[in-house]
């Protein structure tokens, strides 16, 4: 049982080749495929053909110097096979996630995605989502200092900065700077401010003079505490001025730090079933699976309550959204005891044990990440 599987995760491009079946796709291929191609030996390895593909090395026997016909029908058939399998996978994805690791390790693989091409999908789709929500965040540092404009100025001038943070430092300048009523080029005088308001001027500029990170050298007493605050003032700026660089930074290095925790994640299950004598890469196939299911229907769960309370008034969307939520940690507990097949008790103990020590897991590996992402230079 456990070679199969193994052979998913490394590579099931000759597999998923020499196992597709005739009618599947939308263009069903004629029985004589070999002769309409003109090819009577494999142009990769040599072989001799006995079919459409070769039987030595997977290759597709496709003879491209044809009329333009056949190749677009090659071409539309290779999409649109594609195109039904990621429509099936996804359904049962989202529907029956059990279902669709059951499939797997029982060899019924033709019909469904690999599941390290669906983890990398829906990965880019979840973390594009949140990159495209993280734009939205606007910090407030407060007022620069000189000191402050200065140092961004001089990032900004640097050569190998990259478009995206050079784009969100030319953004923070339009935004910090002061309106042309402010300006003190106007010709027009401005009326004194009455008292209450000069303080109330003074409190904020003292508030948005303070250090986001406080750097004392008297409170450093080690070495690695010395280098944590000097890193820390120099990524976000001794005033947060670059908070939203970091952040931006940071979340773009989540997507390795999740593709690294998957191995960790089947690691717990192997050690929670251990009695069970279940192969690593059966736990890991149902580990890219749990976490594709987490990243679509998180996303479709967001996309929701966005919809809802922009259409429905009242609480109502509150109670949709929050039965939404109760399902989806309810499919991803089915899903554990459906694959496993052990009793209620068992799984619910292991699902809450489980998934405080894969929180502890992903708690040590957020802050690697953050201490990863502070020490890299740039």
């Amino acid at each position: 049982m456990a070679d199969e599987p193994a052979k998913i995760i490394l590579g099931d491009t000759a597999i998923s080749a020499i196992e597709r079946t005739p009618g599947l796709g939308w263009f069903r291929r004629s029985k004589h495929s070999r002769k309409l191609s003109g090819l009577t030996r494999c142009e990769n390895c040599g072989a001799q053909l006995e079919g459409h593909w070769c039987g030595q090395c997977g290759q597709a026997a496709v003879d491209y110097r044809r009329s333009f016909r056949h190749v677009v029908g090659d071409v539309l058939e290779s999409f649109l096979n594609w195109d039904s399998k990621f429509f099936t996978t996804m359904a049962l994805l989202i529907l029956k996630p059990w279902r669709l690791t059951n499939e797997f390790l029982a060899g019924k693989r033709v019909r469904y995605v690999n599941p390290l091409r669906l983890y990398l999908l829906a990965s880019i789709l979840f973390f594009f989502a949140v990159n495209y929500g993280e734009k939205g965040l606007r910090f407030q540092p407060g007022k620069l200092s000189p000191k402050d404009r200065a140092e961004l100025e001089a990032d900004l001038k640097k050569e190998d900065l990259p478009p995206a943070a050079r784009e969100k430092l030319e953004a923070f300048f339009r935004d910090s700077s002061p309106s042309p009523a402010a300006s003190p080029s106007s010709n027009m005088p401005s009326p004194s401010p009455a008292p209450e308001r000069d303080k109330q001027k003074q409190e904020d500029l003292k508030k948005g003079e303070r250090s986001f990170v406080v750097v004392d050298g008297t409170k450093a007493s080690t070495p690695f505490e010395r280098w944590i605050e000097a890193r820390a003032k120099e990524k976000m700026g001794e005033h947060g001025t670059k908070m939203g660089l970091f952040i931006a930074t940071l979340v773009s290095n989540l997507p390795y730090m999740m593709l690294c925790c998957i191995p960790l994640f089947a690691f717990v299950l192997k050690i929670l079933y251990m009695r069970r004598g279940i192969f690593y890469i059966d736990h890991l196939i149902y580990a890219l699976h749990i976490h594709s299911f987490a990243y679509v229907g998180t996303m479709l769960i967001v996309l929701v309550t966005i919809g809802l309370n922009r259409a429905v008034p009242g609480p109502t969307p509150n109670w949709i959204i929050a039965l939404l939520w109760i399902a989806f940690v309810m499919q991803i507990f089915l899903s554990i005891r459906r694959v496993y097949r052990q009793g209620w008790f068992i799984s619910i103990f292991k699902f809450f044990f489980g998934g405080i020590v894969y929180l502890i897991v992903l708690a040590v590996a957020l802050a690697a990440t953050f201490f990863i992402t502070l020490a890299l230079p740039g």
